[in-house]
């Protein structure tokens, strides 16, 4: 099953990135190869954190999937957590966790971990799709911290 994890430092807050992460309806402005995404349903829960339903699609030259996930925003702890429900895979997981790492230069500054590991049900779909997807989500942790730069500002270079 393929697998992927980053762990960046980002020149941004851990609130900030959690904030960012948790925008899924924007994904499609941002992400790689998301085309679409829509939020079915949004609940809050007694423990504090909110569970969506959402709808992806992903779309690549001709070949266009949409797939069901739960998505579980935990701010408190600084996690997402993201499960299969409906779609193309046999096995999608996908989580996310924010570290503060304090201030440097009097900017928020956080450790941003990724982990997805995936397969599709189709060995057709994952011939066709497989290396895109590995070549996508090795540009995620890029594309989140761009957002974040465009969105939150770039941070100012401490000078020497």
């Amino acid at each position: 099953m393929p697998r992927f994890s980053s762990k960046r430092r980002v020149n941004h807050s851990a609130s900030e990135m959690f904030d960012l992460v948790a925008d899924v309806e924007r994904y499609p402005e941002f992400v790689p190869l998301c085309s679409a995404l829509k939020v079915r349903q949004r609940m809050a829960k007694p423990d504090g954190t909110e569970v969506l339903v959402a709808d992806m699609t992903v779309s690549f030259k001709l070949v266009r999937e949409s797939f069901t996930s739960r998505v579980t925003l935990d701010r408190a702890n600084l996690k997402i957590l993201v499960e299969y429900l409906q779609g193309p895979f046999s096995n999608l997981e996908n989580r996310w966790t924010f570290e503060p790492k304090g201030q440097e230069g009097g900017e928020g500054v956080c450790d941003v971990a990724f982990f997805l590991s995936y397969e599709f049900r189709s060995r057709m779909l994952a011939m066709l799709m497989g290396s895109m997807f590995d070549a996508a989500f090795a540009r995620f942790s890029t594309a989140f911290e761009k957002r974040a730069d465009a969105i939150y500002g770039r941070p100012k270079l401490a000078s020497s």
